[in-house]
């Protein structure tokens, strides 16, 4: 299956004023994401792969280029058209402790864009709703109504991805989602990564530094270096015969211990 469900051209965003102090963060970035496939988005911090997934979920209003979902324009969307957008592209991000509301229970959390994306308002089809979503993700109806804190560092990940999982989304944009966690964790939520993918059908952007975990779940890959891209293409092709010397570079860093030992 080789539709394209997300396309980006040219993508670029700066900081700071132009002319003076501007810093450009992703430089002119193209890439193209097929449904039900993974793709790869790594480089060394401070490479623009976080900048350019927050261009993705349309969060930046002065980012320039084009990223086209279905017939939207993210980067030049309106209101009403950001809304449908960040209903069927949904983000997990890095830290699990601080993306969750420590005030709200896991069902409150789970239940927030099926209330405000999805619309729903009766309060049986939104806990049925919850409890369907918690449940693929690994977590039971005993745990609905305890608090972030009262949960394990993989089990907030979950919450997440239950949360972004919850208003059934077409893409997942994970930003470095298990690089706060222990190995063996990383590796069970890269497993439900894929689970849920196969499942569900769903597109992938996966952001990581960690170049094994990157081999193992993406079919193709970009290489991101001071905001510009240096390589990309299918996943194995560049890990099997990369052609840039940064991406060489990146694939000897590799550590001994590699979470895909886990996988």
């Amino acid at each position: 299956m080789n539709e394209i469900i997300l396309k980006a051209k040219d993508v670029s965003k700066s900081f700071g004023r132009k002319g003076k102090d501007e810093f450009l963060a992703v430089d002119n970035i193209s890439f193209e994401l097929k449904r039900a496939k993974t793709l790869g988005i790594v480089g060394e911090s401070g490479s623009g792969k976080s900048t350019l997934a927050r261009c993705i979920m349309g969060l930046y209003k002065d980012a320039t280029g084009e990223i086209k979902y279905k017939d939207i324009d993210i980067l030049n969307a309106n209101k009403k058209e950001l809304l449908d957008v960040r209903r069927d592209i949904q983000m997990v991000f890095q830290d699990p402790y601080s993306s969750l509301n420590p005030r709200k229970k896991c069902k409150d959390i789970i239940a927030t864009g099926i209330k405000n994306l999805m619309g729903e308002r009766d309060k049986k089809k939104v806990y049925e709703k919850v409890l369907k979503t918690m449940e693929i993700c690994g977590l039971s109806k005993s745990q609905m109504e305890r608090y972030p804190h009262e949960f394990s560092g993989g089990q907030r990940q979950r919450i997440s991805i239950a949360r972004a999982l919850a208003v059934d989304p077409q893409i997942i944009v994970a930003d470095e989602p298990t690089s706060a966690l222990d190995v063996s964790i990383q590796a069970q939520i890269i497993n439900l990564l894929e689970e849920l993918q196969d499942e569900l059908g769903l597109g992938i952007i996966f952001i990581s530094h960690d170049l094994s975990v990157v081999r193992h779940i993406s079919d193709d890959l970009l290489v991101m270096k001071s905001g510009k891209l240096i390589e990309s293409g299918p996943s194995e092709e560049i890990f099997e015969n990369p052609k840039d010397d940064y991406t060489i570079k990146l694939l000897n860093s590799v550590p001994g211990e590699s979470l895909a030992e886990y996988l």
